[in-house]
């Protein structure tokens, strides 16, 4: 049988989502949590693959078990796990569906704070000295949604078989002095997302005008756009099956 896992965590303290060797990751948690409370060897499969240090709010992850599970394992995933990661659900799916596969879109937040804040140093980029123009910066974002290849965002060294991804939407809104990006798109590449705030930032302190981002969108190079932003204030938000 597959089920489902709905999950949010705090990403401070992972090298991201996926197991890599001699440092610590929300899958490794997650598939010592499952396999201690099931008695058996299991091995979730995530909807997508966090960077080191990025949160998320919603995110989903499968695995297949013969054993039926009870309501209340919910309750023993959490007294297991740290409380850096939450469990909300685990619902049985068909047998085919899958985590990754299935999600027809994934959405992602990045929040910035316009001064000094202590209480969110954990959880957002925090700009306290340059003023950000916002219009030019949601007339820049508009541009996204007229492209396919990001090559430009991306990572230089990546393995992946297309730069294509269908951007859905892409703005920012301000609420007092918490400024968020959001975007939603089919896939991601890795980065992607915080390299495409970076320069939309440079547009907000007009260091490059709305023509020049187009501009580095098509040159798919990596060296045009801006810097990577910290991952601390990027959030997985939403994942659309």
């Amino acid at each position: 049988m597959r089920y489902f896992i709905e999950l949010s965590y705090n990403g401070k303290k992972y090298h991201g989502w996926q197991i890599q060797p001699d440092v610590i990751s929300i899958q490794e948690k997650l598939n010592l949590a499952v396999s201690t409370i099931l008695q058996e060897n299991i091995e979730v499969v995530g909807a997508g693959r966090t960077d080191t240090g990025v949160h998320a709010s919603q995110m989903f992850a499968h695995f297949d078990s013969d054993i039926e599970i009870e309501a209340e394992v919910v309750h023993k995933l959490n007294s297991i796990l740290p409380n850096d990661i939450t469990v909300y659900k685990v619902f049985l799916v068909a047998d085919d569906y899958h985590a990754r596969f299935h999600a027809e879109s994934r959405s992602y937040e990045y929040r910035i704070w316009l001064g000094r804040n202590p209480f969110l140093l954990d959880f957002s980029w925090q700009i306290h000295s340059q003023k950000l123009d916002l219009s030019k910066m949601n007339k820049a974002a508009q541009l996204l949604l007229e492209y396919e290849d990001f090559q430009t965002f991306s990572k230089v060294k990546t393995d992946v078989y297309t730069f294509n991804c269908d951007v859905t939407q892409a703005f920012w809104k301000q609420e007092g002095n918490l400024l968020t990006f959001h975007i939603s798109a089919n896939r991601f590449l890795r980065n992607m997302v915080r390299a495409i705030v970076g320069t939309l930032v440079d547009v907000g302190l007009d260091k490059i005008s709305i023509n020049e981002f187009r501009d580095i969108i098509e040159s798919k190079s990596r060296g045009n756009a801006g810097l990577s932003v910290p991952a601390k204030g990027l959030f997985l938000t939403h994942i659309k099956y």
